[in-house]
């Protein structure tokens, strides 16, 4: 659940609850910033690199990208900036 996106895409990780990360995933859509996603209530491992990355929380929405470096809760200019679009 934690492999590296490919270049160009990134892994959001989210709750079905999340307004933030529906905002987010919406952005991402209609600006066609291809992305996975990965439920972590759904995934145990997925909710462990969460709390890894956010001081032992479970913050959503959590993104993964492909230099391996993640942000928390990021605006959909910070994701285009360091996808570099």
């Amino acid at each position: 659940m934690t492999a590296t996106p490919e270049a160009g895409t990134i892994t959001m990780y989210s709750t079905t609850w999340c307004g933030y990360c529906r905002r987010l995933k919406s952005q991402l859509n209609r600006e066609g910033i291809a992305f996975s996603e990965v439920n972590i209530e759904e995934h145990p491992e997925a909710a462990s690199f969460v709390e890894q990355v956010n001081g032992g929380n479970q913050t959503v929405p959590t993104v993964l990208f492909p230099d391996r470096s993640a942000m928390t809760n990021p605006s959909l200019a910070q994701v285009r900036e360091r996808l570099a679009l």
